[in-house]
């Protein structure tokens, strides 16, 4: 797994093995980018259930100013961002995605990201789905983007926001969603 474009373009991502996590293919990242285009450029960027941190990390490659990953276990992002030099432009947050959402839209957080980066695990589709219903809008900024990879098979929905592009890449459902009008 490697780093598709920008400063860090080439660099391996680690992802130890035996780990529990599923990072996004290189081939749905770039699709996921190419569809973002210059939105990434000084963007404010959260990655929730970050895994290896692969969202955030190619987001901060191609010019995003800064990035939050959140996840019960940051070590496999922690081991990227620090071998790659990230550590002044990303926070590593080790927490439940769904109750730091709660916590940080109760702190008054409106709009503070421009891209959000949601990728689950697949068998969580139900109470994530819950969660970014009710607290994702409060933190995306008002032309921010929402990113979110399910399974195919039960493509998790945020009912909050106004999906804008759904594809498929085998057994990955990625829709971009935007704020709802």
């Amino acid at each position: 797994m490697r780093i598709i474009a920008g400063e860090l373009k080439g660099q391996r991502l680690v992802a130890p093995r035996g780990w529990k996590i599923r990072p996004t293919s290189d081939r749905v990242r770039e699709a996921i980018f190419s569809a973002l285009g210059e939105r990434v450029a000084r963007a404010r960027v959260l990655d929730l259930y970050c895994g290896t941190g692969a969202l955030a990390i190619e987001a901060l490659s191609r010019g995003a100013e800064r990035a939050v990953l959140v996840d019960q276990d940051t070590r496999p992002a922690l081991g990227n961002v620090q071998r790659l030099g990230l550590a002044d432009r990303a926070e590593l947050v080790r927490a439940d995605a769904g109750r730091w959402l709660e916590q940080v839209s109760a702190a008054d957080a409106a709009g503070k990201f421009d891209l959000v980066f949601v990728d689950a695990p697949y068998k969580l589709a139900d109470r994530v789905s819950r969660h970014l219903n009710a607290h994702l809008p409060a933190l995306l900024a008002a032309d921010g983007r929402a990113v979110v990879e399910s399974g195919a098979r039960r493509p998790l929905e945020v009912g909050s926001l106004e999906p804008l592009r759904q594809r498929r890449y085998g057994a990955a459902d990625v829709t971009i969603y935007g704020a709802a009008e």
